[in-house]
């Protein structure tokens, strides 16, 4: 199987997707980088700028991302996949649990094609968009959470998840989550052997 094909397919469906674009703008943002990463990183949703690109993660806080990617030995284009349950940017701002819930569906569709082993989940909407179920990240961040891979067959190793804040908050309030971000970052280079 072709998996750049198969995440071509899946981004068309986005682009043309009537619910996926509900109160929403811009351009799609499927997401990029390597269809066969064992990594993937998930954020919440596009900003103004991803919008206006197509491209996920390039505003501030995805510079901050990509630096904290490539600071822990991976290249933020062949090595890893990033994208986001959420695949428009939202009028309101954040996204809705309805907005999160829809978009998992795409989510999933990419999820079967890559077969990561190990999942970032950038803050609440991305761990609410894969695990479909409330996180506090502040209680629960730096935890890997194991759980079967919906897509797997009986048998097969789940997927492992590993939760942190999302790169806005660091931008935010830098004194209180920028460590903690680069702290979670130097835990997944150790858990990955990077």
């Amino acid at each position: 199987m072709n998996k750049q094909r198969a995440m071509d397919e899946i981004a068309k469906e986005i682009e043309s997707c009537k619910v996926c674009k509900e109160n929403k703008s811009g351009m799609a943002v499927p997401g990029e980088g390597n269809p066969d990463a064992d990594i993937v990183f998930i954020g919440e949703a596009p900003g103004k700028t991803e919008a206006a690109t197509g491209r996920p993660f390039i505003g501030r806080s995805g510079q901050l991302l990509r630096s904290l990617i490539r600071e822990i030995g991976f290249d933020d284009q062949e090595d890893v996949y990033i994208t986001s349950p959420v695949k428009y940017l939202p009028d309101r701002g954040t996204p809705t649990s309805d907005d999160i819930a829809h978009g998992r569906e795409h989510l999933m569709k990419q999820f079967e094609i890559i077969q990561p082993k190990f999942v970032v989940l950038l803050g609440r909407v991305a761990a609410e968009g894969v695990l479909q179920r409330k996180v506090f990240v502040t209680k629960d961040r730096g935890h890997i959470i194991e759980e079967k891979d919906p897509s797997a067959s009986s048998g097969q190793a789940g997927i492992k998840y590993f939760l942190t804040y999302h790169p806005a908050a660091a931008l935010r309030f830098p004194n209180k989550f920028k460590p903690f971000l680069k702290e979670d970052f130097l835990r997944v280079k150790t858990l990955l052997g990077a």
